[in-house]
């Protein structure tokens, strides 16, 4: 499954590599790309994972998910 998350509050390469940690601690999760010009992060994962799992995480980072 892939799921596309606009996040607010992300500046700098140190922001993606928080989201990348925090998202990548999940079971589940096969690709994270982080599109920091345009504020987004696309997940691929598996049947374990759920959207709002992914989106609690992004929040547990300490960035909001907008849209």
């Amino acid at each position: 499954m892939e799921a596309l998350f606009q996040v607010k509050g992300m500046k700098c390469q140190g922001c993606v590599d928080k989201l990348e940690k925090f998202i990548g601690e999940l079971d589940g999760v096969e690709l994270i790309d982080v599109d920091l010009k345009n504020h987004s992060v696309k997940v691929v994962f598996d049947e374990k994972l759920t959207k709002n799992m992914i989106q609690e995480a992004i929040l547990d980072s300490g960035f909001e998910v907008v849209g």
